[in-house]
């Protein structure tokens, strides 16, 4: 018989129990492993029975979690060139629309692009008046069919350059009304306005005013905050319950939502997977980074709930066990823990039956002689 403190290291929460068995376990017979006690053993070992009462209602288990914004709803706001920060019209937290002018730069990589710009359109012009000249002369016959192709192939590489050049001021962030006074004016401009990419709200900065930033710099995060996630830290024991989540909720918010997924990989520190719940309805009751505590509804279909004492279930060989009263003494029976209370813990068997009577004392007794039955 293993010592006592072996017994003790197997005895374990519920809360934390395995939601299933490991791939490798022995099979449980069909009425579960049984013990064999008479009266008189039951008696000597101080061993108390329960009653199994069904619980219909739909167990809540609470998880810590953190408030973040999807990927997809994240804006990244960039120095379009390099340059110098002069102001910064928007402060973190504040809402603004798509094309609203967020911050201004002085940029001599913008004067220098603009000066090429306006080189090659001047060149663009000039080689397309020649273009048009020859054309008339070779209709004239006064030139050869080679010198038009040649002025032809010019003119196509000075508009490939020229839109060349615009494409890259565009990319700096200067506007279509921008690029087309330019070209009316020619007149060269060193301030950028920057311009917010989309409707949200401002983030954080991640530049301050007076600064130098290099080319794709970041300055802004503009968020859109609705829907929001919520990514749930799940006790890896847990992660087969959590995919039969019905609902969660985050109780002191009065905000509710749904299981979009439950990730794959554990974090080795804490031994805890990711679930990703979204919120849509009462979003704005939540703020980015905020830690909740969230209630997750459980429920798995067509298995029968029950509720049993608190100190009734324990682990071995990662499941959680029952002991079943029976007539020739017990039955461990594997159950999954849904919830736990200070007094009752809601589990999930298809082997338990209205009125079944499970230990609720002398637990190690009965563990112990799992572990014999088991020849663990």
């Amino acid at each position: 018989m293993p010592a006592a403190a072996f017994l003790l290291a197997m005895l374990f929460w519920p809360g934390l129990s395995a939601a299933q068995a490991p791939t490798g376990a022995p099979p449980v017979p069909r009425g579960g492993v049984p013990i064999k006690m008479d009266e008189r053993q039951i008696r000597s070992a101080g061993i108390e029975v329960a009653r199994v009462e069904p619980d219909s209602g739909v167990p809540e288990l609470l998880l810590p979690g953190t408030v973040v914004v999807p990927p997809a709803q994240l804006r990244v706001v960039a120095a379009p060139a390099g340059g110098l920060i002069e102001a910064l019209y928007v402060p973190p937290d504040q809402s603004v629309r798509a094309g609203e002018p967020i911050a201004r730069m002085r940029s001599t990589d913008l004067v220098e692009a603009q000066r090429f710009f306006l080189e090659a359109l001047a060149n663009d012009t000039l080689v397309r008046e020649k273009l048009k000249r020859d054309e008339q002369m070779f209709r004239e016959r006064i030139i050869a069919e080679r010198r038009l192709l040649t002025t032809r192939a010019e003119a196509e590489a000075a508009a490939a350059v020229l839109s060349e050049r615009e494409q890259l001021l565009a990319l700096y962030g200067m506007g279509e009304a921008q690029l087309r006074a330019l070209r009316e004016n020619r007149r060269i401009s060193p301030t950028l306005e920057i311009l917010a990419p989309s409707s949200g709200v401002v983030l954080n900065w991640q530049a301050q005013p007076g600064e130098r930033v290099a080319q794709a710099a970041p300055i802004f995060t503009v968020a859109r905050l609705r829907p929001l996630w919520i990514n749930i830290q799940v006790p890896v024991s847990r992660a087969a319950a959590i995919a039969q989540a019905v609902r969660i909720a985050i109780p002191a918010q009065g905000v509710e939502g749904s299981l979009l997924r439950l990730g794959r990989s554990v974090d080795t520190a804490t031994q805890s997977v990711t679930a990703v719940a979204e919120v849509l309805e009462g979003s704005e009751n939540l703020r980015p980074g905020q830690a909740v505590t969230v209630a997750v509804g459980l429920r798995l279909p067509n298995t029968a709930q029950w509720r049993v004492p608190a100190n009734s279930v324990v682990r071995h060989r990662d499941r959680q066990w029952v002991f079943l009263r029976t007539a020739d003494g017990f039955a461990a029976q594997p159950v999954q823990v849904l919830a736990e209370g200070p007094q009752n813990i809601t589990v999930a068997s298809g082997n338990l039956r209205a009125g079944d009577q499970v230990a609720s004392r002398g637990i190690l007794t009965l563990l112990a002689e799992l572990v014999q039955a088991e020849g663990s």
